[in-house]
């Protein structure tokens, strides 16, 4: 008779059921894509690599990126994938830092195709993050990631913008696509977000930001720009690889800004000046 509980969905080793990891195959640092192939461009850049895991959608390399030890983990498209990502990772590793790189459409002019949005909060579409907290609960970036983000982009040069993120629950319906043999019902939404001023909107995010906050660690979300809805116009296939690879530079560099701020506080808050 198997020992496993179904609630915890964790062999005796303590590897999780979805991502395929366990304790000791997860960095503190961990970089969240939603393409398995993307986790896959970002190793490369990995100096070198220890833990290699696929299972289901769940693709994942730990190893260290110029001395700072990484993992990044695909998870797939949506906040039902990151929910569970974010709840096996932290049985795998204590207080993580979490990082989502994607890629996202830009709701007003300024978020041009490939250009780099750094969320500092997100609008709940989706209904995941409804299965921990109520409707009106806050979907915030960590502060710390948010400024490790920009000064990565401003260290990059990349073109970036910073604000808020729209999370949808799916692709067509919910982000108002009307090209599509079943048709959307909200296809004003687009127009009516960037009016009020969010910059973007993906599928991840949101549900990452809310459970990073219940966690008490630190997440934040880097997304490229490969379509701008105010301009109706997606990507060309050089294009969205350029975006994604200015996402993953800043993605990376801020990361790395992190492990600056921890090793200047020297185990205290890092915003707070050294006492004379």
């Amino acid at each position: 008779m198997s020992n496993i509980s179904a609630d915890g969905m964790q062999d005796a080793e303590g590897r999780q059921y979805h991502i395929g990891l366990a304790p000791g195959e997860v960095a503190p640092m961990v970089m969240m894509v939603g393409d398995p192939h993307r986790a896959t461009r970002v190793s490369k850049r990995f100096d070198s690599v220890r833990v290699e895991r696929s299972c289901r959608e769940y693709t994942s390399y730990t190893g260290t990126h110029e001395g700072l030890e990484l993992t990044v983990l695909g998870t797939g498209i949506g906040s039902d994938n990151t929910e569970i990502a974010v709840q096996e990772l932290l049985h795998c590793v204590e207080k993580p830092t979490l990082l989502r790189v994607g890629s996202s459409g830009g709701l007003r002019e300024e978020a041009k195709i490939g250009h780099v949005v750094v969320s500092t909060g997100a609008v709940r579409l989706e209904s995941t993050s409804l299965g921990f907290v109520q409707e009106g609960y806050p979907a915030v970036a960590h502060h710390e990631v948010v400024l490790a983000a920009i000064t990565a982009a401003e260290r990059a040069g990349h073109p970036y913008h910073v604000g808020l993120t729209a999370t949808a629950a799916g692709f067509y319906g919910w982000q108002g696509r009307t090209d599509q043999p079943i048709k959307s019902r909200h296809a004003g939404l687009p127009a009516e977000l960037g009016e009020r001023n969010v910059l973007n909107m993906e599928m991840e995010a949101s549900t990452l930001l809310t459970m990073g906050t219940l966690a008490g660690i630190r997440a934040g979300c880097v997304c490229a720009v490969f379509g701008n809805r105010f301009e109706n116009r997606f990507a060309e296939h050089d294009e969205k690889y350029a975006a994604e690879a200015r996402a993953i530079d800043i993605g990376l560099g801020a990361l790395h800004v992190l492990a600056e701020m921890d090793a200047a506080a020297g185990g205290g808050r890092f915003h707070l000046p050294a006492r004379s």
